[in-house]
C-alpha cells in the first residue's frame, strides 16, 4: 500500500505536546509510517531557525522523537529556513550545521526543507535552494530528505501572492537535486478536490521522480477554513493514485483528534481499491474515533459542522449545539467541537497553510 504519513504543517492553535504523542500512537495502529512535525507558528523551525530552541521546547521535541521511533514511526520535521536563499554564507551555513546536529541527536529520521510561502521572484531560486538543499543532505543522518518547492502546486494563486518564478522552475529545482531527494506537490490547488493518475503522471515527469503528497485535506486553519470542521471521509483520492505518488502525507486538521476521522478513511480507501464507499468508511473511522452515541450524534449535524460553518450559525443555534456536546465533554472529540463553537480556533492572522 502507499506509505501514508502525516505532516502537522498549518498555522493557528498548536497541538499540545502529549496531543502530538498521543497521534502519533494513533498513526501507528492506522498503519500510518512517518510524522514529520512543521506547525506553522513554531517559530525556531522558521523566522527564528538561527536561534536555539528553549530548553523546554527542546526536550519536548526530543521525547516525541523518541515516543515515534518506539513505536516504529519515521519522525522529523519540516525546516523552514527563512530567506537563507538571500546571503547562503559562512554564518547562515554554520547556523544550519547546528541545527541538523540538534535533529540528528534527536534521533529524527525524516528531513523536509520547506521553501512553501517564501517569494518565488528572486534571481536563480532554483539553483540556490537547490544548493542549500544539497548542502544540507551531504551533512544529516537523516534517511530521507524531501524539499517543498515554493511552487508546489498548479495553482494560479501562488504566483500572485509570492510573486512569478521562472517558466522551468520546478524542472530546473528537480534536474539539480539527487534524485533520492523527495519534492513535495499539493496538486492542481493549494487544497485540491481531487487528484487523477494523469496529472499525477505529468508532475511526475516533471520532477524526474514520483511525488510526495502533501494533501490539504482536513486542513482547516486560516480565516477561509478555520470556521468548517473538515470531518468527512476523503473522496477525489483513488487508490490508483498510489502507483503515481512517492508517499501520502496528510495535513491535519487543527483539531487532532477529528482528524483521525478522515484519516482512517484514506488509509481504507487505499486498502479497498475500488471497494471503497465513502459514506461507510465515515461511520466506521467516526465510530471507531468516537464511539456508536458520540458518531451518532456528529452525523446528523455533519452538514451543520462541515458546510454551513461557524460564522453562519446563529447564536441561539449555537447554545443548542453546546447543550447537544455538553454531556460528551469527557472525550476528547466533544471538547474540540465545543472548543470550535467557542471560537477557540480562529485564526490571530491572515496566513494560510501552503
Amino acid at each position: 500500500m502507499t506509505e501514508l504519513g502525516l505532516i502537522e504543517g498549518f498555522y493557528g492553535k498548536q497541538w499540545t505536546w502529549a496531543e502530538r504523542e498521543d497521534q502519533a500512537r494513533f498513526l501507528k495502529d492506522a498503519g500510518y509510517g512517518f510524522y514529520i512535525y512543521a506547525p506553522k507558528h513554531d517559530e525556531w523551525l522558521r523566522k527564528l531557525w538561527r536561534e536555539d530552541y528553549p530548553q523546554a521546547e527542546a526536550d519536548a521535541l526530543v521525547r516525541l522523537a523518541r515516543v515515534s521511533a518506539e513505536l516504529g514511526i519515521s519522525f522529523g520535521v519540516g525546516f523552514s529556513p527563512f530567506e537563507v536563499y538571500r546571503d547562503f554564507d559562512d554564518g547562515a551555513k554554520a547556523a544550519l550545521q547546528r541545527k541538523l546536529e540538534f535533529f540528528d541527536a534527536a534521533g529524527m529520521t525524516e528531513l523536509a526543507i520547506l521553501f512553501d510561502d517564501m517569494r518565488s521572484d528572486t534571481p536563480r531560486i532554483a539553483e540556490t535552494q537547490a544548493e542549500i538543499v544539497t548542502w544540507m543532505a551531504e551533512r544529516t543522518k537523516a534517511r530521507r530528505i524531501i524539499a517543498c518547492p515554493s511552487l508546489y502546486s498548479d495553482d494560479p494563486q501562488l504566483p500572485r501572492i509570492f510573486g512569478a518564478a521562472p517558466r522551468t522552475y520546478l524542472e530546473d529545482l528537480a534536474a539539480r537535486l539527487d534524485p533520492a531527494i523527495g519534492l513535495f506537490w499539493t496538486g492542481e490547488e493549494v487544497c485540491s478536490r481531487e487528484f487523477s493518475p494523469g496529472h499525477l503522471a505529468r508532475v511526475a515527469e516533471r520532477m524526474g521522480r514520483k511525488p510526495i503528497l502533501w494533501d490539504n485535506y482536513p486542513v482547516n486553519d486560516g480565516p477561509r477554513m478555520s470556521p468548517y470542521l473538515y470531518i468527512r471521509a476523503f473522496t477525489g483520492r483513488p487508490a490508483a493514485i498510489g502507483a503515481h505518488l512517492a508517499a501520502h502525507a496528510v495535513n491535519p486538521a487543527l483539531q487532532p483528534t477529528l482528524s483521525r476521522i478522515p484519516m482512517l478513511t484514506l488509509a481504507e480507501s487505499y486498502r479497498e481499491g475500488d471497494a471503497y464507499e465513502y459514506g461507510a468508511a465515515f461511520q466506521r473511522a467516526a465510530t471507531a474515533v468516537m464511539g456508536p452515541e458520540l458518531a451518532a450524534l456528529v452525523t446528523r449535524h455533519l452538514n451543520v459542522l462541515q458546510d454551513t460553518g461557524l460564522d453562519r450559525l446563529a447564536p441561539d443555534t449555537v447554545q443548542r449545539l453546546r447543550e447537544r456536546y455538553a454531556p460528551f465533554a469527557d472525550h476528547p472529540a466533544a471538547r474540540e467541537i465545543l472548543a470550535w463553537l467557542d471560537g477557540a480556533y480562529r485564526p490571530e492572522t491572515s496566513e494560510t497553510a501552503p
